[in-house]
């Protein structure tokens, strides 16, 4: 399967990726927002809870839940914290060992 858009073809969502007129600036925070709802996803459904329950569990409204799965929302950090807590995550800074080995 492909996709053409603008004249260009891509097969793969890499060469995509790669050819759109992001910043890596974009690009990683694109990347941070998609790493971040699909462990939210996966920690939701390996705990066997529904997004209703998870809203309740974190006083928040089922479609509030949602809206942060499909990324229609960016989370303020303490709703982050409301959301994670129930699925035994927190939120953490840690060193990003590529941009500290490149110094």
């Amino acid at each position: 399967m492909s996709i053409t858009i603008k004249g260009d073809t891509f097969t793969t969502f890499d060469d995509l990726w790669e050819a759109s007129n992001l910043t890596q600036a974009e690009k990683d925070e694109i990347k941070l927002k998609i790493d971040l709802v699909g462990k939210l996803i996966e920690a939701r459904e390996q705990k066997g809870i529904s997004q209703k329950q998870l809203a309740e569990m974190s006083g928040l409204k089922q479609p509030a839940i949602a809206r942060l799965e499909r990324m229609q929302a960016t989370p303020q950090v303490d709703t982050l914290f409301r959301v994670l807590r129930p699925l035994g995550y927190t939120l953490a800074i840690v060193p990003d060992k590529k941009t500290r080995a490149s110094k």
